[in-house]
């Protein structure tokens, strides 16, 4: 039977009265498209699981059936999603909207072509399963290295590589940099910190709520501030960041969520993704997305300020060698 035609309309009226996932539509519903979102097959349901928090009512029903099922979402209709969510035809279209697709047949291509890779690369094999106490250890590591790849590449697939040439050419131009991060987050920023002193950037990564906000208070046009928050949500680092910003420094921030409050406040934003597995729930997961996303930001300053970064490499090399242990000659 063919699908009946839908225009998409938040208010489509069936004997004078709205449907409630209409309703929802009308009243609570995400309209216009994702925004970083593009209309191809990479990334699909990262995606989706990035705009989730944002979706409400019947539009949030779709987005957790394609999630919780996207192999069937590639094979069915327009009106069985709709009836496997408890919407309607019209919510499917606008959800598609929403991600970024201008119909039901581009999102169901996107689907099953990121699907079709995932089996292909072995990713699919145990990913959202529940590990078990009893489960050998090498179906274990298989599992999270599945589930991390799938997240790396899904954050490739999101990442906006503008954003990151923009962040970098900031960053390597920069007399001062600041980075803010809690608990997890803190320890990526660490990394970064790291990563960025041995290439001679000033840099600072805080944890202390105190010392970050005097840090920030002291900024100046020209500095920048990395927020690192995966829900974008964490208080401490929103105020830090919002303080750095208004003190005229450019601000950058690295979460898995684009209207999240501290996407909303950042110049640059620059976006994860994710893959939980049992004991490593999203925030956790987020670890190695992250590292990748810094990492390549870190690159990218490095080759702006290349003969700075290699002689600041050889300096520092030259300096730790008598800390190296020296080698012991095998007696004959």
């Amino acid at each position: 039977m063919a699908e009946p035609e839908v225009n998409g309309s938040a208010s489509t009226a069936r004997g004078g009265l709205l449907t409630n996932d209409d309703q929802d539509l009308a009243n609570g519903g995400v309209a216009g498209s994702a925004g970083t979102a593009h209309a191809t097959g990479d990334g699909v349901l990262a995606r989706v699981r990035t705009l989730l928090p944002d979706f409400t009512g019947a539009l949030r029903r779709v987005a957790e059936q394609v999630i919780a099922d996207p192999a069937a979402a590639s094979r069915a209709t327009i009106v069985e999603l709709a009836e496997r969510s408890g919407t309607s035809p019209a919510t499917v279209t606008r959800f598609c909207r929403a991600v970024g697709f201008e119909g039901y047949a581009d999102l169901r291509l996107g689907i099953a072509a990121e699907t079709g890779r995932a089996r292909a690369a072995g990713w699919t094999v145990d990913i959202g399963r529940e590990i078990q106490p009893s489960d050998p250890l090498e179906r274990v590591l298989g599992q999270i290295m599945a589930a991390d790849t799938k997240a790396m590449h899904d954050t490739a697939a999101l990442l906006d590589l503008a954003e990151v040439e923009r962040a970098a050419t900031a960053i390597a131009t920069a007399a001062r940099v600041n980075i803010f991060g809690a608990s997890g987050s803190a320890l990526v920023g660490d990394e970064m910190q790291f990563s960025l002193h041995r290439i001679g950037v000033p840099v600072w990564a805080w944890t202390d709520v105190h010392n970050g906000l005097a840090s920030a208070a002291l900024s100046r046009p020209g500095d920048v501030a990395l927020g690192i928050s995966h829900s974008g949500e964490t208080g401490e680092t929103i105020e830090l960041l919002a303080e750095a910003g208004s003190r005229g420094a450019t601000t950058i921030a690295l979460t898995s969520f684009p209207r999240s409050p501290l996407a909303d406040l950042a110049d640059i934003v620059l976006l994860t993704a994710t893959q939980a597995t049992t004991f490593r729930p999203d925030a956790l997961s987020a670890r190695h997305p992250q590292l990748v996303v810094l990492d390549l930001l870190y690159v990218a300053v490095a080759q702006r300020t290349h003969e700075r970064s290699h002689a600041s490499f050889q300096r520092t090399a030259q300096a730790v060698q008598g800390h190296k242990a020296a080698k012991v000659s095998p007696t004959v």
